[in-house]
């Protein structure tokens, strides 16, 4: 390089980066931004890269291949007593904000364009000048736009009063969260009663601009909250759907309904493992193998389970709870004997990974969302069984008069079998679908077991309808209050609400119709 490139810079200039004060180096810097020169630029990139050094004389080399270059001349000079110069996390920031606001200046525009979002992740206001540089020459309508932001947010402590009302303005329009702790320290008051910023003017705009950004903020957390109650919903309701059946229907208090879930979600993990190992190829296509295995499984069980303990034990309300309970017990270590005491773990395949962003500060995860649109796709498949079937033309007259059904020929104990089958293929499902959300293990269905049950008496005993708006009334209830009171608290605040609605309403939302129901 030419010694004529290096006669912008003194030795003075250079001299505070080889001192030890952080203040003086930070002033040194500032002037190496605003001069943006060839041997500046040199200088930023030593100190970026770490190979700027300074001997105890004071005088600032870049270590090269070739030697210690002096910074000014390019000359190589012999200096074993030189020590790197340090930088604190603040200058460190400062200098990496510099290169990329000399990025600013370059002809390609997908390098504009990612240095200016590099910039807008943490502004310097030391930039400023290469930012009026890059906006007084952008062509770009776009880049210009987000430029005018960036510009924004190094003006905000400008000594001009009117540039500082534009920047504000500007860091308002954008309506960017991120952009929020920017304003308010521009409304803060002093120890003394008097504020930060002296014009009344900008502290309005700053004022605006936080009201605005804090309405934004809510939105996104009545969504979300909105959200995650259908979400804990769509599972309560996969939980408590084939409850509402077979209770609806025989009266049988099942305390081991919760292992059918966990039946379909250990079904799940030995598919994915059994995808994985022989068909790795189609792993991504794995739950769709899954749903039909979870459901036979979690019916092969609930109709053996009938069959075997509960046809006997019908019209016996307390033995039966207290038999379901054992058999709850025994299910789940039989499981933990099959595959361990520890959790399991079910891999999402990649089209369930990741999220959509709806808003700022709100992101849908896949997996979720099609939980959510699996649970009402269950409920349209319950419900074309129960009203567009023989078998839910069966499960309908018997629950509404098991006697009258018996005497027009139905046989009531097999439609209890099949009903008691469906119902457990249904928890199956839900155990399938609890899969993709969190670890499983051999006590998942004790989770759930209460809130099931909550959600079948608050909608109704054996009614469709009322079991959809109890799963999804009781996860939006419960989302809602747990921000101030905490999952536990909340979960309290709606078991005694359900116990005061069924005061008034023993019969649920929807009350069965029939002349059984009806006595």
């Amino acid at each position: 390089m030419p010694l004529a490139a290096f006669a912008a810079l003194s030795p003075d200039d250079l001299a505070p980066l080889a001192a030890d004060d952080f203040d003086a180096k930070s002033a040194a810097i500032d002037k190496l931004i605003a001069n943006a020169d060839a041997p500046s630029i040199a200088v930023l990139n030593a100190l970026s890269d770490g190979s700027l050094v300074a001997t105890d004389a004071g005088k600032v080399l870049i270590q090269t291949d070739d030697g210690n270059k002096d910074a000014l001349t390019n000359k190589t000079v012999e200096a074993p007593d030189a020590q790197p110069v340090t930088l604190n996390n603040l200058l460190r920031s400062k200098v990496s904000g510099a290169l990329s606001g000399l990025q600013l200046a370059s002809p390609d525009i997908a390098t504009r364009r990612a240095a200016i979002d590099e910039l807008l992740k943490n502004a310097d206001p030391s930039i400023k000048p290469l930012v009026d540089k890059a906006r007084a020459k952008e062509t770009d309508p776009t880049l210009k736009k987000r430029l005018d932001t960036l510009w924004a947010t190094t003006a905000l402590h400008d000594t001009d009063a009117n540039k500082r009302l534009e920047a504000v303005q500007l860091v308002a329009a954008r309506h960017d969260l991120d952009m929020n702790e920017l304003l308010r320290p521009i409304v803060v008051k002093n120890a003394d009663g008097t504020f930060t910023e002296p014009d009344a003017r900008v502290r309005a705009a700053a004022q605006a601009g936080i009201e605005e950004l804090d309405s934004i903020q809510r939105r996104g957390e009545i969504v979300g909250t909105i959200f995650a109650g259908l979400s804990l919903g769509s599972v309560l309701l996969l939980a408590a759907l084939g409850l509402a059946i077979t209770y609806g229907l025989i009266g049988v208090i099942n305390m081991a309904h919760g292992e059918f879930l966990m039946i379909g979600a250990y079904a799940t993990y030995v598919v994915q493992n059994l995808v994985q190992h022989y068909a790795p190829g189609a792993f991504n296509w794995y739950p769709l193998f899954a749903v039909p295995v979870s459901f036979a499984a979690a019916a092969v069980v609930g109709i053996v389970l009938e069959r075997l303990v509960l046809k006997h034990l019908y019209g016996r309300p307390l033995e039966t709870l207290l038999t379901t309970f054992g058999i709850s017990l025994i299910l789940i270590q039989a499981t933990r004997t099959i595959f361990g005491a520890q959790n399991v773990q079910v891999t999402n395949p990649s089209w369930m990974s990741g999220g959509v962003s709806v808003m700022q500060n709100l992101i849908l995860p896949y997996n979720r969302l099609t939980i959510l649109g699996f649970s009402l796709v269950v409920v349209l498949l319950a419900w074309v069984v129960l009203t567009k079937t023989r078998l839910g033309l069966f499960v309908r007259a018997v629950t509404q008069n098991r006697r009258m059904a018996a005497c027009v020929g139905v046989k009531t104990a097999r439609v209890d079998s099949y009903a008691f089958a469906f119902g457990a293929g249904i928890a199956g499902l839900g155990g399938c679908a609890l899969s993709q959300i969190g670890n499983i293990g051999p006590d998942l269905g004790q989770s759930y077991i209460i809130d099931s049950f909550m959600t079948v008496v608050l909608g109704g005993v054996g009614q469709l309808a009322g079991t959809v708006i109890g799963g999804f009334g009781l996860g939006l209830v419960s989302k809602t209050i747990e921000p101030f009171w905490g999952a536990v608290l909340a979960k309290i605040a709606v078991l005694v609400l359900i116990v005061l609605f069924i005061q008034k309403r023993p019969q649920g939302m929807f009350a069965l119709k029939g002349r059984s129901a009806e006595v």
